[in-house]
């Protein structure tokens, strides 16, 4: 995982029938605006100025190909790239459509310029992976993104016509007049303008068909996590006691035995008492992993938000919220030496798994709903995961939104997978699934956990007296006058009004503003995205599983 930035030097026609390049900028510049995401790729960086006087940056986090790898990596002839991410069937790739093609790395990221020069721009579909990539060939280019945006990636213009792309928009944007994000599962040429190149049948709620078959459901899963095992360095997992992040620990635990990698865990709360502390232990002890248990003080999270805002260009109040621990347990993470970990992000999305779900008016609602967020995890859950991590050049891995699993997910019909199908157990048939009782996967009183989020299971008082601190920063009268100062995603409360403040005086332009999402829930009175703001929450308890809950259908 890496930091990428792109000047395309010239303003160009949509239809390339025109370029008109502009003088070259200054390489020292790009320098200084690349180093501004340096904690992306703490381990090395390299620029490349191309003879038409485009530029390409990379800052490198080593983790596949330690010795080779380095970036910008230049094609067979005139071709140039930067990537962010992981090619997960780079290998297949090699051996099958670039069979013929000379390779001058191990990476996984050289496959991406050479599909380039064996498809044109037509090979994005063919990326099994996290990406964000420009590609430079001439005054050709195309720049692309991850199917469901997993990695950032944001492009805009400056007064000349120049066009950008990086990986975060702290880097852009006092450049550019005007940027946004980058939409995921795109690509964008100066022929073509965007493209949307992953267009699944899951995208239409009216092909969620399929029956259940709790066997694939499992396969497939332990097939993605297989997948994001590939890895040169040292490799752990974000575990936070609930089911998502336990279930990913445990495929990882059971496909590498035999092979005398010890799998480090982590967790993180207020004290030994939080209820993730006290389920990831459980989870730890029974699969023998390495655990580490890290807290941090409410006071320490509040000093971090002003640094915290400023990694995760976002003023969303969960993403905040939630950020600051794993933005705590990452730096504590790469101390040891570790720069991979898997992490359980999108299976609440996919499977209706937040609380709110169980107030679904229909199936066909739900099913909407579960598209639509997984649609924008891109501004949420993947924005925070990535970086919360690689504010410390931590890469992290998400195996519940692999391709090939989202497809088997989300085309079970809704009925399946809604709570009150089932006594209203978020997740049931995913529970279900790894419920093997001749080898079980995880201990019943973790599998049948009740959904607790993630900012409320490090410990319900950081998030009440980060509200309480929030409100006593911001006045009455501030609050009356909030659309006035801020017309776009006006605040809707003091604790939103704060983190707001913080966003603006980092990222005061109005095209930054426009790049937050805020994640709120539907179908309930109290829309603050705490999980406890919901009827069903209940006070965690790890010895909640019943008999009734494994046995309801």
């Amino acid at each position: 995982m890496c930091g990428i930035l792109a000047v395309i030097n010239g303003a160009y026609a949509q239809e390339g029938a025109s370029i008109e390049r502009k003088p070259a900028l200054n390489t020292t510049l790009i320098g200084e605006m690349s180093k501004r995401m340096s904690h992306r790729g703490p381990d090395e960086s390299d620029l490349h100025l191309t003879e038409n006087g485009h530029l390409l940056s990379h800052e490198r986090l080593s983790i596949i190909d330690l010795h080779t790898g380095k970036q910008p990596i230049q094609g067979t002839d005139s071709a140039w790239m930067v990537h962010n991410g992981e090619i997960y069937n780079h290998k297949e790739l090699r051996d099958t459509v670039l069979k013929g093609h000379s390779f001058r790395t191990t990476s996984d990221s050289e496959v991406i310029v050479h599909l380039y020069e064996e498809f044109g721009y037509d090979f994005c579909d063919k990326l099994d992976g996290v990406f964000a990539f420009v590609v430079i060939d001439g005054d050709d280019f195309i720049a692309g993104r991850d199917p469901i945006g997993v990695k950032p990636l944001y492009y805009g213009t400056d007064a000349e016509g120049r066009m950008y792309f990086a990986s975060e928009m702290k880097t852009i944007a006092d450049q550019c007049v005007e940027f946004a994000a980058f939409p995921p599962g795109h690509f964008y040429t100066p022929k073509t303008g965007f493209v949307r190149y992953f267009t699944p049948k899951w995208f239409d709620h009216e092909t969620a068909t399929e029956e259940l078959d709790l066997t694939k459901l499992r396969e497939s899963l332990i097939a993605a996590t297989k997948k994001r095992l590939m890895s040169d360095v040292p490799l752990g997992v974000l575990l936070s006691g609930g089911l998502d992040s336990s279930l990913t620990s445990s495929i990882a635990c059971r496909l590498l035995e035999g092979t005398g990698q010890k799998l480090h865990s982590f967790s993180i709360g207020l004290d030994a008492e939080a209820p993730d502390l006290i389920a990831a232990r459980k989870v730890a002890e029974y699969l023998g992993t390495e655990h580490h248990e890290l807290y941090f003080t409410i006071e320490e999270g509040i000093k971090v938000l002003e640094k915290l805002v400023w990694h995760l260009e976002t003023y969303d109040v969960t993403s905040i919220r939630a950020s600051t621990p794993m933005y705590f347990m990452s730096k504590a993470i790469t101390d040891m030496g570790v720069k991979v970990v898997l992490s359980g992000e999108g299976a609440d999305e996919i499977f209706g798994g937040y609380l709110y779900f169980r107030n679904a008016p229909s199936a066909e609602d739900f099913q909407k709903e579960t598209i639509d967020r997984v649609q924008r995890l891109s501004t949420a859950d993947c924005l925070r995961a990535d970086k919360s991590t690689m504010a410390h050049g931590l890469e992290a891995r998400v195996p519940f939104l692999d391709k090939a699993f989202l497809q088997t997910a989300m085309e079970i019909k809704p009925e399946h997978k809604q709570p009150k199908t089932y006594d209203g157990i978020e997740k049931y048939i995913l529970r279900k699934a790894f419920d093997t009782p001749e080898h079980p996967f995880l201990p019943d009183e973790v599998l049948w956990r009740q959904k607790e989020q993630f900012s409320d299971g490090v410990g319900y008082n950081w998030i009440d007296m980060l509200i309480a601190h929030c409100a006593s920063q911001v006045t009455d009268e501030e609050m009356a006058r909030a659309s006035e100062k801020y017309p776009v995603n006006t605040p809707a409360t003091k604790e939103a009004y704060f983190y707001r403040d913080i966003f603006h005086k980092h990222f005061p332009q109005e095209s930054a503003a426009r790049t937050v999402k805020r994640w709120i829930p539907k179908w309930q009175e109290n829309t603050d995205p705490s999980g406890r703001a919901n009827a069903a929450h209940v006070k965690a308890d790890t010895s909640i599983a019943t008999e009734k809950a494994k046995t309801v259908v």
